[in-house]
């Protein structure tokens, strides 16, 4: 009796499992998909800024830097209400410097994070939007998207835990990937992919979804404060102001000032200088850290311009809000070092493949149950393109994102939109192609497509700039290297899918079409 109860238990997980699944599955592979490239985000934004040089990789500018920056506006900004510097976390963001207020124009200007020259680099939102991307979703108010997301998550979750009380030998089964032996060989691989990084896939999904915590659960908020503006107040309250004297008073150099931020902060990296009525008596300079520091808090400061006087520090966070941070900078990675961030992006692959090979399990398992394979219904052949859709449609957009950011012309208006908008056009373009052939010739050709695209992206970097794969490896510039070496990995991976199935359709029988998942099962 006990076994039946275990038996339908384990089967109740089993229908949860695969509907939680299936129906959010597409929102969280693309999720996975742009989360896992988030990991190098500012190598990304590096290699799409060829204009920066080569030593422009480092963890943040270094002084002489600050003191370019310094030069740079206490010579064009004089008179200024206000002076903003922005810091790089890794160098693959430029220093960006701008100024308004007062009897000074409004200006700006962009520095190069390892020498301080002044530069100008082309239009690009860079890995910043691939990471934006994998929670904001695009061109959908936030709130909307946020929503989504959580929903996608909490679902992703519930899948996890589900899973692992479905396959009962889902760790013996780790031990003996079968390849080439289609269904078996798919319920293999999604078992791996889940095993190998389980621990992660946690880590990830609940930090995540602590990030977006009052999204779907405002209901604490909203029992203790009247709106969200008095919640905000109270959680982020507001500095206290120091306003001019107006007597002028001479100001110490913006190196000297980072440097005492972030002693106070103990170690603390400076991530954005803030100087309110420079030149006065009584400027202030605002310092914000960057978030690298698991654990170890580095609020906000307010420093005395004049003398380095420490005027403001923000409160010393509470336990649930110090929990909270925790667990964001868990999920966002951004304190590890470079070893550990590959751990991350290999985990977040092996994510990724986890959410696609059940997808296509999904298709591959009820293909077996139909009255007739080659006339499958309309739920299934809707979920078979929008595996291709979904699977294959982001992955052809990222490589046609790249190559955008090498042709398109430098003084194109909206250049960074167009970058975006080509992701997208191509994305749509493999929408259609799904649509309009048949699923298992449609599979093959997209996966050919995107191996292409994403062999071209070294090319096309060699012949448009002079940072190609050889200069690189000859400078010893290893973030442009890095990324050339992905591309051609990348397209390999593809390249190689796309083989096996064109292997797998010339081998079957002609009696009749068969569909995309015959083929890949």
């Amino acid at each position: 009796m006990s076994g039946a109860k275990s038996q339908g238990f384990r089967q109740s997980m089993a229908a949860l499992h695969t509907w939680v699944g299936l129906l959010p599955g597409w929102l969280l592979f693309l999720i996975f998909l742009f989360g896992t490239t988030a990991y190098f985000q500012q190598e990304i934004s590096r290699w799409m800024r060829p204009e920066m040089s080569a030593s422009a990789s480092s963890r943040s500018p270094s002084f002489p830097t600050l003191a370019a920056a310094d030069t740079l506006l206490r010579d064009r900004a004089t008179g200024a209400q206000e002076w903003n510097l922005s810091l790089p976390a890794r160098g693959g963001q430029v220093v960006r410097v701008s100024w308004e207020g007062g009897e000074a124009a409004e200006g700006k200007a962009t520095l190069d994070p390892a020498t301080g020259r002044a530069i100008t680099v082309r239009e690009t939102q860079g890995g910043n939007f691939l990471y934006r991307f994998h929670y904001d979703l695009y061109a959908m108010p936030r709130i909307w998207a946020r929503s989504l997301v959580s929903i996608a998550a909490l679902a992703m979750l519930v899948a996890i835990l589900s899973g692992v009380v479905t396959h009962k030998k889902i760790f013996a089964d780790f031990f003996t990937l079968r390849f080439w032996k289609g269904q078996r060989s798919w319920l293999d691989s999604h078992n791996v992919t889940a095993v190998l990084a389980l621990p992660f896939h946690l880590m990830i999904t609940y930090a995540g979804l602590a990030a977006l915590l009052f999204t779907i659960m405002p209901w604490a908020l909203d029992a203790q404060f009247p709106a969200r503006k008095a919640f905000n107040a109270a959680a982020y309250p507001d500095a206290p102001e120091f306003p001019a004297s107006g007597r002028t008073g001479a100001m110490l150099p913006l190196p000297v000032l980072a440097e005492k931020a972030e002693a106070l902060w103990g170690g603390g990296h400076l991530g954005g200088l803030s100087i309110d009525h420079p030149g006065d008596a009584n400027a202030t300079a605002s310092a914000y850290a960057l978030r690298d520091r698991l654990g170890r808090p580095s609020p906000r400061l307010i420093l005395s311009a004049t003398d380095g006087r420490l005027l403001y520090r923000a409160a010393t966070e509470g336990g649930a809000r110090a929990t909270q941070d925790v667990m964001i900078l868990l999920h966002l990675g951004t304190f590890a070092e470079t070893g550990l961030r590959w751990l991350y992006f290999v985990s977040g692959a092996l994510g990724t493949a986890m959410v696609g090979t059940g997808l296509v399990l999904w298709t591959v398992k009820r293909r077996q149950r139909l009255p007739d394979p080659a006339r499958p219904h309309f739920g299934f052949r809707l979920v078979e393109r929008l595996n291709i859709a979904m699977m294959v449609g982001p992955v052809a957009g990222i490589a046609a994102y790249f190559l955008a950011n090498r042709l398109l012309p430098l003084g194109v208006a909206l250049r960074d939109e167009w970058e975006i908008d080509c992701l997208f056009l191509v994305w749509g373009g493999v929408v259609a192609w799904s649509l309009a052939r048949p699923a298992a010739r449609a599979w093959i050709e997209m996966l050919a497509v995107s191996a292409a695209l994403y062999a071209l992206v070294p090319l096309v970097n060699s012949l448009t700039t002079t940072r190609g794969l050889v200069p690189s490896l000859s400078a010893g510039d290893w973030v442009f290297v890095g990324f050339d070496l992905m591309m051609f990995v990348a397209a390999g991976l593809l390249a190689f899918a796309a083989w096996r199935l064109a292997a797998r359709k010339a081998k079957a029988p002609p009696r009749r079409t068969r569909t995309g998942t015959e083929i890949m099962a």
